[in-house]
């Protein structure tokens, strides 16, 4: 899986990037024929302190993963993304594991005529 970090309007730190490029490779547990995936970074100008923003874009087969998060760190954003990421995961392969089966029933009813 190839992933590109863009970080908007300022320098993002190499360990950053090595750190968000390590935990999307852990999806490939979950699915492995992700595509590629885009991470953006962003600061957003709120007197919060949780105003570091992560967003990450999944193009797999037949579909578009997308999360965003926000918190107080880079890390922690991503950590959540992840997670988001990881369920959206998760229910992209029941329905395309419904459609098969569902496939697979229509063709044996077909079968039997």
């Amino acid at each position: 899986m190839n992933i590109t970090v863009q970080s908007i309007k300022f320098n993002a730190d190499s360990k950053l990037i090595e750190f968000i490029k390590k935990r999307t490779e852990k999806l490939n547990q979950f699915l492995d024929n992700i595509i590629e995936g885009v991470c953006y970074l962003r600061l957003e100008n709120v007197e919060d302190e949780a105003n570091k923003i992560v967003e990450l874009k999944f193009n797999v087969p037949g579909n578009q993963l997308f999360a965003k998060a926000q918190a107080k760190t880079f890390e922690e954003a991503t950590d959540l993304a992840i997670e988001s990421i990881r369920r959206q995961i998760n229910k992209h392969k029941t329905k395309t594991r419904g459609n098969l089966s569902n496939h697979k029933e229509l063709l044996n009813q077909e079968e039997e005529f």
